[in-house]
């Protein structure tokens, strides 16, 4: 494996409820911290959807339960663009690099 190319400066995000004054509760999100990141496509496969664009991002690993590792509930923000983590996994047998596979929502 070559070694990711960190050129990305993302904003890890996780969702927190708050309530909405109506006895529900609305959907906001929280910044974490700044990760660098790679961001590349990821295969299209058969069901392409106009309004989201598949991408694989690898970050450097963090332990288990650290705020910093990224999970499938948590996104990245790169200015303008929203990338929805959809799975995270080990990127090789060391732990160096953990792949987050995203879904950009486009148009939304």
């Amino acid at each position: 494996m070559r070694p990711p190319q960190f050129n990305r400066k993302l904003i890890l995000e996780a969702p927190s409820r708050v309530s909405d004054g109506a006895g529900g509760f609305a959907e906001t999100w929280a910044p974490l911290g700044i990760i660098w990141g790679e961001v590349l496509p990821r295969g299209a496969g058969r069901e392409v959807e106009a309004s989201e664009l598949k991408l694989k991002v690898t970050v450097r690993a963090a332990p288990q339960g650290a705020p910093s590792r990224p999970t499938a509930a948590m996104r990245f923000r790169d200015g303008d663009r929203i990338y929805r983590i959809e799975a995270v996994t080990e990127a090789e047998a060391e732990g160096r690099y953990l792949i987050c596979f995203v879904k950009e929502e486009v148009g939304a």
